[in-house]
């Protein structure tokens, strides 16, 4: 099997080097290129026609952001931002115009070096699609939800239906299409585990509330769960709900495989509110996530999964699939249309309040 080509963008010579040791390590990896600049990005991209492109976000001449939507405006080519975790909004910036992950600056050795050997091998057989230049945004279209009576006193919660999302690879992005059209007075709270490197849940928080209707924020020990919200799991520990409806964050050894677990959200979730939990699996690589699928299908819930076709990784997905736990496999741009419809069901079937 020949060697997966790969350029390197990164104007420090010093992070090019270690790139290079890292992906050139084990012999299946070719550096067919190394650009300084964003400007020479480009230029290789059209000439070398690499299979991934590993990309710095602070670059002279031409930053990467504006590389990746030249590139991807030209012809599609799977991109991985490696960069400094102070550029983590910008970031996610990167993924809306079509880069397929985001990942630190790795040192020559540890889990960051295996890291990216893992996300080159797998993101430089994705395909990609050559995208429109950026256009001044237009609010996405949200479905206005009813005005909800008031929560009758001796009640908990302030809401019924928990939604709970897991998503790996492409997760953000498809995090986007689903939330962004998703109205501010959602009857429900969201809580999302999203596997991602350390240093990088505030920027996503940061990017998606820029995108969203509802206010977006990392789940915090002790913070109560309120409708209307999009909770983030951070990395470094696990997020998991309270029978007081609370958040708890829970270790998560280094040993895991996944930051942060998928499962153990999903799990807790299902635990706490039966039949009342919506569980929703997305793009990613692996199995994590499926237990906890388990969890809400066993409990009574409700279980979504991405489809194949708009699934960046058919991967963790597919694996809840297979295991016989998703009552309905969708299109990524049908779940918002379905969530507020099942919501949506429980609202109109409430019984008026009593004068």
């Amino acid at each position: 099997m020949s060697a997966i080509r790969v350029v390197i963008a990164d104007d420090s010579q010093v992070a090019r080097d270690v790139l290079r040791d890292i992906l050139s390590r084990d012999g299946d990896i070719e550096i067919v290129g190394e650009a300084t600049n964003g400007r020479e990005a480009v230029e290789l991209a059209k000439r070398l026609a690499p299979q991934l492109i590993t990309m710095d976000l602070n670059m002279p001449v031409m930053d990467g952001l504006s590389a990746i939507e030249e590139i991807m405006y030209n012809k599609g080519v799977p991109i991985l931002v490696v960069s400094d975790r102070s550029d983590a909004q910008t970031a996610y910036q990167a993924l809306e115009v079509g880069a397929l992950e985001v990942m630190p600056k790795p040192t020559l050795e540890g889990a960051d070096a295996d890291r990216l050997l893992e996300r080159v091998r797998l993101l430089a057989g994705v395909a990609v699609i050559t995208r429109l230049r950026r256009r001044v945004k237009t609010p996405a279209s949200i479905i206005a939800l009813p005005s909800l009576p008031a929560t009758p006193r001796g009640v908990p919660r302030d809401f019924q239906h928990v939604i709970a999302i897991a998503c790996s690879t492409g997760g953000p992005q498809a995090l986007v299409r689903v939330l962004r059209r998703l109205p501010a007075g959602f009857p429900a709270p969201i809580v999302i585990a999203q596997h991602i490197s350390h240093g990088f849940i505030d920027g996503m928080a940061q990017w998606l509330a820029s995108l969203c209707a509802m206010p977006v924020s990392v789940g915090q020990e002790g913070e109560s769960l309120r409708s209307g919200h999009i909770y983030l799991s951070p990395s470094e520990r696990n997020l998991c709900v309270t029978p007081r409806h609370r958040f708890q964050l829970q270790s998560s050894p280094e040993t895991f495989l996944y930051h942060p677990s998928c499962d153990v959200l999903l799990q807790s979730v299902a635990q706490v509110y039966g039949r009342d939990a919506v569980g929703i699996i997305l793009t990613g690589m692996g199995r994590d996530g499926v237990n906890g699928m388990r969890a809400i299908y066993q409990a009574g819930g409700t279980t979504f999964a991405q489809d194949e076709a708009s699934s960046v990784i058919y991967g963790m997905n597919q694996e809840a699939v297979k295991a016989g736990v998703i009552q309905y496999e969708l299109p990524l741009d049908s779940l918002p249309d379905r969530l507020l419809r099942d919501v949506r069901g429980y609202l109109d079937s409430r019984p008026e309040p009593l004068a």
